[in-house]
């Protein structure tokens, strides 16, 4: 098992608090669909080599499909060890030393209903020759809805505010960078906000970067169930499912040649199943 450190376990402790609530007001909307949908978990060890089964961490894949939620997954993963040195050089503050730490929440939901918007969320942190925080969270609608599109915007634009004037318009214009696909020339959704390496050179650094990071989350959990209330009995037609099904190709396209997530997940040996939650149950290219 990894021995954790003051603030490692502060990290974890968080992520794994997020996780249990954003799963019990998933499965609240579920039992209002009057569905009996529960998430299923599904524990493991992450496999490196030359550590024992356990001794690289592991987590938590949490997987759900119900009336409303088609897929979601929200996965908790605490891992440790060392980069391979082609990776290492990628990694803030892993250059000169591969030795690694991190602990993180990821969050994909892809809705039943095409006028509900899907979403990801996903704060981290790592800890190398460096520590820092980052993440953010993103809005996906194939049927895209100013009222929620703004209502998204407004949130995490109010838990950006205690820690900077310009903090929000910085991250949100990092998202729109970030979730974008290059070689389409579209965005994959109405964006969000985006952070990283928020470095935490001593505690007082640490408590401020994770108090927002707590903030972020806190705005997750209560924006989007507010926006899935509003969609999830929405009337659809074949041609809005088809739209759907459509723009879940371009989500799948972006997570498979440019998350970081993604690619970070697969090159520390992660568990496959849980870094790939994010790809739709159903999707199409037309």
């Amino acid at each position: 098992m990894i021995s954790l450190d003051p603030q490692q376990q502060a990290a974890r402790g968080w992520f794994e608090s997020l996780r249990d609530r954003i799963c019990a007001e998933f499965e609240a909307i579920e039992r209002e669909a009057g569905s009996d949908a529960r998430f299923a978990y599904t524990p493991w060890d992450r496999e490196a080599e030359g550590l024992a089964a356990g001794d690289g961490g592991g987590g938590v894949r949490g997987v759900m499909t119900g009336q409303v939620f088609e897929k979601v997954g929200v996965n908790v993963s605490t891992v440790g060890g060392e980069f391979a040195p082609d990776f290492a050089a990628s990694i803030h503050g892993a250059g000169e030393d591969p030795s690694f730490f991190a602990t993180g929440i990821s969050l994909v939901a892809h809705m039943a209903n095409p006028h509900v918007p899907a979403v990801h969320m996903n704060t981290r942190f790592l800890a190398t020759t460096k520590r820092w925080f980052g993440g953010g969270a993103d809005l996906n609608p194939p049927i895209p809805y100013r009222q929620d599109t703004d209502a998204f915007h407004a949130r995490f634009r109010a838990a950006c505010a205690p820690y900077g004037p310009d903090v929000y318009e910085r991250y949100a214009k990092w998202a729109e960078d970030y979730f974008y696909i290059p070689h389409r020339g579209v965005h994959r959704g109405v964006g969000g906000i985006f952070y990283d390496h928020l470095e935490c050179g001593d505690d007082a650094g640490f408590d401020r970067n994770l108090a927002l990071t707590k903030d972020v989350g806190e705005a997750f959990l209560d924006i989007f169930p507010q926006i899935v209330r509003r969609r999830m009995a929405q009337p659809f037609t074949d041609a809005e499912r088809e739209e759907q099904l459509v723009w879940r190709g371009r989500y799948a396209e972006f997570n498979l040649v440019y998350d970081r997530g993604t690619l970070f997940g697969l090159k520390t040996g992660g568990n496959i199943d849980a870094i790939l939650m994010s790809l739709p149950p159903l999707a199409k290219w037309s």
